[in-house]
């Protein structure tokens, strides 16, 4: 077969995501392998397109490589998938498949991207893999990445992609915002961010956005991303990781904590495109690294303005949901324009008013938890050179390793031991879930509604 390796990482060869088809090359050598280094070329195939095009015309089967960047592939590799929609080849009947590597933070949502994407593109998608960053340095690994490969030239030679269903497009209009003459005096009690992407000629984000200035609660800064000069997408270098300070001399990193996270609150606002929100977007969001793996927002609620067919982006929801659950963010609402504009455009400058005011959050879900734990043992590990990270871990308790529980340790081997024993397990009886209940029934017992406030 001709394979085409499409490298998503902006680090190019030196890519950690790329040793791992290196190595699966050397053991299946009676194939053709190009390689084309998507990520740190993309300003060069944006003026360029031609190479590109002719290497995926000649590809039989067309291997994406990346690192998970924020949930997703990096900007620079989502530009490219844009770049192939708008001016590549008929891809129809071609397989696809991918590797990513990463520390298994949301891998499920960057591979659910490019399957939607494969699937816009009529490639027929073969199962992916999701590597740990270390898996090519230990023998598991080394056969996992193998065994893989050697499963997709079998289901490639014998036609069986995975059955990817179209995203259901919607067959009536999408309701428009309405902009009023006049807005509501704005509280001096906050502020609010909207960062939005909003290209010239999109009128539809563009009403929804002066719609929700007019009707916001509080004074509303606008920042359209489409206005700050990036020099690139993030590199991934880890300059940042000493001091927060990025390579680039774009002044990102002092714009974002200078304008955007002193705020009260952040609505974002975009048009889905690419089941995502657009490589712009995604832009934004890796340069946040500058801020490393640090919930530099938490406690502060954000909202959505999104135009387009959400309800048919289940992956875009669950991203939606993930990225406020491990940034310790309240998401007051998704206001869309699907139904009714205005009314979701209102309720969801109600619900930032309600959560600014009362200070309102609410617990983690299995996505901020489990997030959160992947990126405990991360920088726990990783001490020595994110120390930015660690500190801001460290001051905020995040190390919360079960082995730290000692109490809670013993008391499970001490219930062990009882119900271990057919005596004492039988006379308790009933009376073990009566003990479990005690604690919780004396916070009722004690619990006073007249002091609910200052609690």
């Amino acid at each position: 077969m001709n394979i085409l390796i499409l490298n998503g990482s902006p680090a190019g060869d030196s890519s950690i995501t790329l040793q791992t088809m290196l190595y699966i090359e050397k053991f299946f050598p009676e194939h053709r392998y190009e390689l084309l280094n998507v990520g740190q070329k993309i300003k060069a195939l944006e003026k360029d397109f031609s190479p590109a095009g002719r290497m995926l015309e000649e590809a039989e089967l067309i291997v994406f490589c990346y690192p998970v960047y924020t949930f997703l592939v990096p900007s620079q590799l989502h530009r490219f998938l844009e770049l192939m929609k708008e001016r590549g080849p008929d891809l129809t009947g071609k397989f696809a498949t991918q590797i990513s590597t990463s520390k298994h933070f949301y891998d499920t949502t960057a591979h659910e991207f490019i399957r939607e994407n494969c699937a816009d593109l009529h490639l027929a998608c073969l199962r992916g893999l999701s590597a740990d960053m270390e898996d090519l340095l230990k023998k598991k690994g080394r056969k996992e990445a193998l065994d893989f490969f050697r499963h997709v030239l079998w289901a490639a030679e014998h036609g069986l992609s995975e059955d990817i269903p179209a995203t259901a497009h919607r067959t009536g209009p999408l309701s428009k915002a309405t902009v009023p003459e006049s807005g509501r005096e704005p509280s001096p009690q906050g502020t609010i961010a909207l960062v939005a992407d909003l290209e010239e000629g999109n009128e539809a984000l563009d009403a929804m956005v002066r719609r929700f200035m007019k009707v916001s609660p509080y004074a509303v800064r606008l920042i359209n991303l489409r206005d700050f000069p990036f020099s690139g997408g993030c590199l991934g270098c880890f300059h940042c990781a000493a001091d927060g300070t990025c390579i680039y001399k774009d002044g990102f990193d002092c714009f974002l904590r200078e304008n955007i996270q002193e705020t009260s609150a952040t609505v974002y606002a975009f048009s889905i495109r690419d089941h995502s929100m657009g490589s712009r977007f995604k832009m934004f969001d890796d340069r946040q690294f500058c801020n490393g793996h640090r919930t530099v927002t938490m406690g502060k609620p954000v909202g959505y303005l999104i135009d387009g067919d959400l309800s048919a982006e289940a992956n875009l929801r669950q991203l939606i949901e993930a990225r406020a659950q491990v940034g310790g963010n309240y998401l007051t609402r998704i206001a869309g324009n699907e139904a009714d504009a205005d009314r979701e455009i209102d309720a969801l400058a109600a619900e930032l008013e309600y959560a600014v005011s009362n200070g309102y959050q609410q617990p983690a879900n299995f996505y901020g938890v489990g997030g959160m734990k992947i990126f405990r043992d991360l920088i726990y590990t990783m001490q020595g050179m994110m120390k930015e990270d660690h500190r801001f871990y460290k001051e905020h308790g995040f190390y919360d390793f079960p082995q730290k529980r000692k109490g809670t340790i013993l008391g499970m081997y001490l219930v062990g031991a009882m119900m271990n024993s057919e005596k004492l397990s039988r006379k308790l009886g009933a009376n073990m879930t009566k003990g479990m209940l005690m604690p919780y029934r004396k916070v009722i017992e004690k619990a006073k509604p007249e002091k609910m406030n200052a609690s």
